[in-house]
């Protein structure tokens, strides 16, 4: 198994080297027109409910994983008073200057790894956020969730969306995508080398990145590890990942494929 500290490096550089396939999108060209509005959102209803729960108004946000800045813009909509956005690939942060360069609102972007933040974010933030697909590209989630907490101020509040777990053990594309193909209790990640794309399959670059599986108990453990206090936990039948995942939706038999989660330090 690489370290930790291999995983982390070879994942930024995967990002890297994936942004050319996010730029030349048709959603990234709509994005570039849309975010010049002063109430630009990309959340979907579910973060935003979840957002208007926290409060944003006149408020310090942290989002830790902005990757191309469009959801930390997006948070202005909701009122936040200045917004921070982490991520650790050069690539998609200058996306995300494009992106706020023709928008309104100003949002400070900082390229680091979460585990090696500058001293300028510890107890700064009134609200964290962390959204879809940022846990599984960390190895070390009790690690993880320290150091997002120590950017909190006393009183704060971690707010995550993500993907549930539930939906590792399935295949969207198989010919039977109900039939379960992945263990729950996997503890090795998933190691690729192609492009990392949100839709279809990106193309082979030997880049290699580790995707990480983490059970909902892992998740809420690390989180309470952290010196947080659980707050408020829902699961939703709805997927917030590639269309192709849709196809769960529309069964009767229902299955939890994403969730909300708020702590407080």
């Amino acid at each position: 198994m690489p370290s930790f500290k291999h995983m982390i490096e070879s994942n930024r550089d995967a990002w890297n080297a994936s942004a050319d396939a996010h730029r030349n999108s048709a959603t990234w060209q709509s994005l570039l027109t849309e975010v010049a509005h002063a109430q630009f959102s990309c959340l979907d209803p579910t973060l935003t409910a979840l957002l208007k729960q926290v409060d944003l108004r006149g408020k310090q946000v942290l989002q830790l994983g902005c990757n191309n800045g469009r959801e930390a813009l997006s948070l202005y909509a909701l009122g936040a008073e200045h917004v921070v956005g982490v991520d650790q690939s050069a690539a998609f942060l200058q996306q995300a200057h494009e992106l706020a360069a023709r928008s309104p609102h100003a949002v400070e972007f900082i390229e680091a790894d979460i585990h090696q933040l500058p001293a300028s974010v510890n107890a700064r933030f009134d609200v964290v956020l962390i959204t879809i697909g940022v846990l599984n590209w960390m190895p070390d989630l009790p690690a993880f969730f320290r150091h997002a907490a120590s950017t909190l101020k006393p009183g704060g509040t971690l707010a995550i969306y993500e993907t549930h777990p539930f939906l590792e053990m399935l295949e969207p594309e198989s010919n039977d995508p109900w039939l379960i193909s992945g263990s729950y209790f996997q503890t090795e990640p998933v190691v690729e080398d192609k492009a990392i794309v949100y839709e279809g399959q990106g193309e082979a670059n030997g880049v290699t990145s580790y995707w990480h599986i983490h059970r909902m108990s892992d998740i809420v453990t690390a989180v309470l590890q952290a010196s947080l206090q659980l707050q408020a936990f829902t699961e939703y039948p709805h997927s917030n990942r590639e269309e192709l995942y849709d196809v769960y939706e529309s069964n009767e038999l229902q299955v939890p494929m994403c969730y909300t989660l708020l702590a407080v330090k």
